[in-house]
């Protein structure tokens, strides 16, 4: 009557509903990334819970989940003991002797290191020594307002309390939580690609983050094992700062890389073997470890990874590089579980027909 396109009113209306629902998603991002990394967390875990489950066959969930946390808290702090003095003690000798390594090189004599270091020496140096002043600069900054920052990290601590148990509840819960969700549903079409694609997601989320977590513990094990071999000193803060980049796709072990080749040529090490070294274990990291553990679900192109990492660095910072793989799979697995449950409703059609 008034002319208006009832078709066209519900398309305008989807349409600003996703609009409104991204706009939320953007406001409470912080509260939604905690969840993320709590649901992440939960995939971490697991495989343990399972196991210990399969042990404890008439015990509650709940008796499994408690005993695998007990387990992680006790490998986190024993870890913490054995590697996190060791780290924390060469990163604040490396903090003290960083302007004498650094001034010995730009003495030392002409060939000691690669040609086409020495060609940017000058370079390296200076933007070394601006990194050695500006640090200086914020360590005065900082230590004048230590009551704000105490606050903000205080603040912060909260989510390594938060993160454990919203995972814990997922793990708990997380069969219920599918079942409701499907239940929004009636059976048919709709609800079967509902189910393949939560399927398709739990599969991919485990397999992501079995993947990153093995993957950093082997450069950690790889890196830690060589460079005292080879006479690179900070081998232990150096595999710690390789593994905790392992978990940023594809820029985070390419920054790993660079970082770990300077320190060894300003060093004084081996240059040569350690980027023979760097470039063989990034073949195997990459060519065999990545793919035999990521696995189904996480089959995207390099380009579109890349893109990925740029895009997510671009909207969130570093939140957005670790999160954008998995969500560019999802986006890959949306997309595939759509188009084969379109092209069952066409061969049905046909076969009506």
């Amino acid at each position: 009557m008034l002319g208006i396109d009832r078709r066209a009113a519900r398309y305008a209306w989807t349409v600003a509903l996703v609009l409104l629902t991204l706009y939320l998603v953007y406001v409470v991002r912080r509260t939604v990334f905690v969840f993320i990394v709590a649901v992440l967390f939960a995939y971490l875990l697991s495989p343990l819970v399972n196991l210990l489950d399969r042990f404890l066959p008439r015990r509650p969930r709940t008796a499994a989940l408690a005993l695998a946390y007990v387990l992680i808290v006790g490998g986190v702090v024993t870890a913490g003991i054995l590697i996190g003095a060791r780290v924390a003690e060469q990163a604040k000798s490396l903090a003290h002797n960083l302007p004498a390594i650094v001034g010995k090189w730009e003495n030392a004599q002409p060939g000691a290191s690669p040609s086409i270091i020495d060609k940017y020496k000058v370079q390296i140096v200076d933007r070394a020594r601006s990194e050695i002043a500006a640090r200086s600069t914020d360590l005065i900054s900082t230590l004048a307002q230590a009551g704000v920052k105490f606050l903000t990290v205080a603040s912060s601590l909260i989510y390594v309390v938060i993160i454990p148990v919203l995972a814990f509840l997922f793990l708990k819960d997380g069969p219920a939580m599918r079942v409701h969700i499907l239940s929004i549903l009636e059976d048919g079409p709709r609800r079967t690609l509902l189910d393949d694609v939560l399927a398709d997601l739990d599969i991919l989320l485990a397999n992501y983050m079995r993947a990153l977590v093995v993957l950093s513990l082997a450069a950690f094990t790889a890196y830690s094992i060589f460079f005292p071999i080879v006479g690179v000193p900070y081998g232990f803060l150096l595999a710690a700062f390789g593994a905790v980049l392992e978990l940023i796709p594809m820029l985070g072990p390419l920054t790993a890389c660079v970082t770990i080749f300077l320190v060894a040529v300003i060093a004084g090490a081996h240059p040569l073997v350690v980027l023979i070294f760097v470039i063989a274990f990034r073949m195997l990291q990459d060519y065999i470890l990545s793919p035999h553990l990521m696995g189904r679900g996480v089959q995207l192109h390099p380009l579109l990874v890349l893109f990925g990492v740029f895009a997510g660095a671009e909207v969130a910072g570093v939140a957005g590089t670790f999160l954008s793989v998995p969500v560019l799979a999802l986006a890959r697995i949306l997309y595939l579980r759509v188009r084969k449950a379109r092209s069952v409703v066409r061969a049905d059609s046909v076969r009506a027909g």
